[in-house]
């Protein structure tokens, strides 16, 4: 069976150009839940070691989304943003619901743009564009920009050995070192709450 997670015999990663001298991390995304009759993501490092995890879809409050470390402690609350007219969630800090750190507001006419989402900060009074999104989600082919116009994470569909594909539920994270790897998690979670194959039943559930 072809394993999940990336090693040096299954696959050589394409690998950004680097924006700094520090580090770039290669994650792999499982659209599967550890949990039994749970859906959600698990994502491994490339020495297979387990990074972060969502297994919370379906239990608890359907509104929010806990992305957790490989421990279960939590990292990021997502939230949708109730009475908004378009696609918009709320992220903060642990499993708090005030101060959120940013919004993610889906455009309204994303069928004829490129543009999936913008990421603005919710710190200070200063409501400043932190992230633009760009690409397909369905396609496995979503770039993140910040607000200099720098790439700091990628969505790339993942290929085992002799090119054998994994489908859609399995892709590749590339994360810059200017992007906190959580933060850049929580792009992808919601990315598949905006655009993913069960998105409307998700969001019928959330309504």
């Amino acid at each position: 069976m072809t394993k999940v997670y990336p090693n040096a015999t299954t696959e050589t990663p394409r690998i950004p150009k680097q924006i700094s001298d520090r580090e770039v991390e290669v994650l792999t995304v499982w659209k599967k839940s550890l949990l039994f009759n749970c859906n959600g993501f698990t994502v491994f490092d490339t020495k297979g070691n387990l990074v972060f995890r969502v297994d919370n879809y379906r239990a608890g409050n359907k509104t929010e989304i806990f992305l957790m470390d490989a421990s279960g402690k939590s990292l990021l609350t997502i939230r949708r943003k109730n009475l908004s007219l378009t696609d918009n969630w709320m992220v903060f800090d642990g499993e708090t619901s005030v101060n959120p750190r940013f919004l993610v507001k889906k455009p309204v006419n994303f069928l004829t743009t490129k543009n999936l989402a913008r990421v603005i900060s919710c710190q200070g009074n200063n409501k400043e564009l932190m992230y633009e999104i760009i690409g397909s989600y369905a396609q496995r082919c979503v770039a993140v920009y910040d607000n200099r116009k720098r790439l700091v994470a990628e969505i790339q569909r993942k290929e085992a050995k002799a090119g054998v594909t994994f489908g859609g539920d399995v892709f590749k994270l590339i994360v810059q070192p200017e992007i906190d790897q959580a933060v850049a998690m929580a792009l992808v979670i919601l990315m598949e709450q905006m655009f993913g194959l069960k998105r409307s039943n998700s969001l019928d559930s959330l309504r």
